[in-house]
């Protein structure tokens, strides 16, 4: 199989930096608002996206079967409200599987901002992830592992790397405990300890799995919830990406082709150039001199075909870096790879360490790789190929995993009121799948933002919908036609941008 940025980074799936709670220096307690947990004042978030909290730890059981067995501390952040007005709170549950919550909270506090002004925002990374007892890769002196896993591109690689992880995890952790079920389980108690009789869920991707199993498992706990990339229960994370990913390519393209300077710039639609350019470099990796985007240092690398599709597949995520891959792959196709390899660079940096590997595998090794079939989940004639899926679960047979119940997997059919959220192009949670899930919900209504990728919850009037909807727990009479006015951004036709 192809390992673009590579494919075992790659399809990790998301953004976002690993990071903690940072301790302000005059924190202070917090009294009883929030319940039982011991809140503090701190500053959380990744980089610049950083926000103001209240932080602070729970303790679980990590087995909740052995009452005697090893406890774990999750890591809690409470974005509070403006106004105390003792409303129930909203959860916002990250994506992946391995995103930690509290490391979004700057783009979560923005998005929900309208939310915040009559209720708190919480946020708890996920067990195995962030500062919950991660499942970090490491050897026996508590050092990362000295495998550089960008480069392992074969399933025996990978499985002998999750044997070398699972290893590490010894005395620390127990992979086989680190599923969606045990996060529903660790959400209901931290809802309890916050006092709240029930809550609002705010789900992104993975995140909308975590919320539709909370909600079949407590239904009378769930005010409202928002589901945003919508992935159904029944979805074998990663056994349709190639699919889906197809199906994004050919909505972009067709974008183009109704535009006549974007159809005279390229003649050669994006998916068939982006054939041709991995064509040409599995025939012939290129040597290439680019321009660091970091350090602005001039350096060498090889570009391959896995390098295309990689960076090709990151940017189908959202409308303004997929804008950039025509132009990208025409400059390929001429030979001229400097400005792909740099960014394919500058992707991969960003990227690292933005999710979890070992708490995914623990999820998708006990919830998904069971029910994948790839005869049934053909991906003949993709331009990722059968393999992708075969990957994604390669570290299974050596990550020591648990079972998840077959009703996990079984479609929501509730009454809860729910807004669900799709990207006309979103090449992983197509629009399909919110339909698919509003089928089963008797009180739900699916928007589809025209021209958006993956990942909505911050665009336009999206904020205010979202706001709406919570405060009034009515989908059905929500005005969404302020969404009307998103349109999908035009394709580069040159360096300086698109043409007026």
């Amino acid at each position: 199989m192809r390992s673009p940025v590579p494919w075992t980074a790659t399809l990790a799936i998301a953004a976002g930096l690993l990071a903690g709670c940072d301790r302000a220096p005059d924190s202070a307690s917090t009294g009883g608002r929030f319940g039982s947990l011991a809140l503090e004042a701190c500053s959380t978030g990744e980089g610049a996206m950083r926000a103001e909290a209240m932080c602070g730890s729970f303790e679980v059981p990590e087995d909740r079967n052995a009452a005697d067995g090893r406890r774990i501390a999750l890591n809690i952040a409470v974005l509070p409200a403006r106004n105390d007005s003792g409303l129930e709170p909203v959860f916002f549950l990250a994506g992946g599987p391995g995103q930690a919550a509290t490391t979004l909270a700057g783009h979560i506090g923005n998005a929900l901002r309208d939310v915040r002004r009559s209720r708190d925002v919480v946020l708890v990374d996920q067990r195995g992830t962030g500062g919950s007892n991660p499942l970090d890769c490491l050897d026996a002196d508590g050092k990362p592992l000295d495998i550089d896993v960008t480069r392992i591109t074969d399933a025996d690689g990978i499985a002998r790397y999750a044997a070398a992880c699972a290893q590490g995890l010894a005395g620390r952790a127990d992979p086989r405990f680190y599923t969606t079920a045990d996060a529903v389980a660790d959400l209901d108690a931290v809802r309890e300890a916050l006092g709240a009789d029930s809550i609002n869920l705010v789900g992104g991707s993975y995140g909308t799995r975590v919320a539709q199993q909370y909600a079949m498992r407590h239904p009378d706990r769930v005010r409202t919830m928002v589901l945003d990339g919508v992935a159904p229960n029944d979805l074998v994370v990663g056994g349709e990406f190639a699919r889906t990913f197809e199906d994004a390519l050919a909505l972009q393209a067709s974008q183009c082709d109704a535009d006549a300077d974007c159809r005279a710039r390229f003649p050669v639609d994006a998916p068939t150039r982006l054939r041709e350019v991995i064509a040409q470099l599995e025939a012939q990796p290129v040597e290439v001199e680019y321009r660091d985007a970091t350090s602005g240092a001039i350096a060498r690398d090889t570009v391959t075909a896995d390098t295309v599709t990689g960076l090709a597949f990151l940017f189908s995520y959202a409308p303004e870096t997929a804008s950039l891959l025509p132009l990208m792959l025409e400059e390929a196709a001429q030979g001229r790879y400097g400005a792909l390899l740099a960014l394919t660079r500058m992707t991969g940096q960003q990227f690292a360490g933005g999710m979890n590997r070992g708490m995914q595998w623990s999820v998708l090794c006990a919830e998904d790789a069971p029910r994948w079939n790839a005869g049934a989940n053909s991906a003949d004639g993709t331009i990722l190929g059968g393999d992708v899926a075969r990957l994604f679960f390669a570290a299974c047979p050596a990550w020591p995993h648990g079972t998840a119940d077959a009703a996990q997997a079984r479609p929501l059919e509730s009454d809860i009121p729910t807004l669900l959220l799709s990207g006309e192009l979103d090449p992983v949670t197509p629009p399909a799948y919110g339909e698919r899930v509003a089928a089963g919900l008797s009180n739900g209504r699916h928007l589809v933002l025209r021209g958006q990728g993956h990942g909505t919850l911050h665009l336009g009037c999206t904020p205010k919908l979202v706001a709406g909807f919570i405060e009034t727990a009515d989908a059905a009479t929500l005005d969404a036609g302020c969404l009307d006015s998103l349109k999908g951004v035009p394709p580069f036709t040159s360096f300086n941008g698109w043409d007026p």
